[in-house]
């Protein structure tokens, strides 16, 4: 067993001063100490402090040497240049390689070294690596950032061809809700929303549950796991800033839509615009309310024999359908709730 002897009040004091000095000037000091102590001086420097014999045996013939000591430049304590060079200096090709893979096509792409990966740092450092540039994933990352990259998302910002007339729908649409405004008549924006399967699948947003205990989903969002399908139809009261959601649990068509409406107007519309002479409706040109759907059409004509008043549909130009007040208002979160009977 090896035994250390103990540390002297004198050895305890000049350890503290040790841990003021930089490398250099502490190597020299160690090195002083070690020869005042004589024979085995520099193996208890070494088993003090942690320094390693090679170090303070050239500290010493350094310190007994006839030539001046210097230190670093200013600011400096070891010899410019000295300490391993960064891997991308050792190996000029690795930069070369990470820019190429990189820049490969979308994850997916059967040609690509990288597929199905996303293109995460631990997948890119294994392919360098198989491709014989061993490096790992944190100098991958520190590559990354040192050429401009970082995590970033798809961003919409491409749309297809804008149609001419364009600015002047918008212009009439913005002058019919002026219109009906005036007349206090009603404006609503209707829109149906994400289908979503019923079950215990797993969903956007987060809700306070006790700690360790969250909700347990399925792994997989199988249709065939799902209890049905969910189909929100989304009608805003633009003036009155409310809504009503009709959740459907077959299909989007525009029976459906027709049926939407007709029961805002039961719940809320009729209540609040008793003296409505006229309504309008702002929907975008597809889906189950698209322009060119006669049975849309149809289903209307039947709610206007109902509620006996005539009903307008403007239809946003195409590409714009995020636009509409109930797509606005929903991604908010700021709709006012409506009970509807059980």
């Amino acid at each position: 067993m090896i035994r250390f002897k103990p540390r002297s009040p004198q050895e305890r004091r000049w350890l503290k001063v040790l841990g003021t000095l930089n490398e250099f000037q502490a190597r020299l000091f160690l090195a002083s100490l070690a020869l005042d102590q004589g024979r085995g001086g520099i193996s208890r420097m070494s088993e003090l402090t942690g320094m390693s014999r090679t170090t303070l045996t050239k500290a010493v013939a350094e310190l007994t040497s006839r030539k001046k000591l210097e230190a670093g430049a200013a600011g400096r304590v070891r010899t410019a240049g000295a300490g391993r060079k960064k891997v991308e200096e050792a190996d000029q090709q690795l930069r070369a390689e990470l820019t190429q893979m990189v820049e490969e096509t979308t994850a997916g792409d059967p040609m690509s070294a990288v597929r199905w990966t996303n293109k995460s740092t631990e997948a890119l450092a294994a392919e360098l690596t198989r491709r014989g540039h061993p490096v790992s994933d944190k100098t991958v990352a520190r590559m990354l950032d040192e050429m401009g990259y970082s995590l970033q998302l798809n961003r919409k910002e491409k749309e297809g061809p804008q149609h001419p007339d364009r600015d002047a729908q918008f212009r009439y649409i913005n002058r019919q809700e002026a219109s009906f405004r005036a007349s206090g008549d009603p404006v609503i924006s209707a829109d149906t929303k994400k289908k979503e399967l019923v079950g215990a699948f797993k969903n956007g947003g987060r809700t306070w549950r006790p700690k360790g205990n969250p909700y347990e989903v399925q792994v997989h969002d199988w249709p065939s796991q799902a209890k049905g399908k969910a189909i929100p139809y989304g009608v805003y009261d633009v003036f009155g800033d409310r809504a009503v959601v009709n959740v459907g649990i077959s299909h989007d068509t525009a029976e459906f839509a027709a049926e939407s409406i007709r029961r805002w107007w039961r719940l809320d519309g009729r209540r609040r615009y008793r003296s409505a002479r006229r309504l309008l409706i702002c929907a975008d040109g597809g889906g189950s309310n698209s322009s060119r759907t006669h049975a849309w059409k149809a289903n209307l004509m039947q709610l206007v024999d109902e509620i006996g008043i005539p009903i307008t549909v403007s239809h946003y130009p195409p590409g714009t359908s995020n636009v509409a007040c109930i797509v606005m208002q929903s991604c908010a979160g700021d709709l006012p709730p409506i009970p509807l009977p059980v």
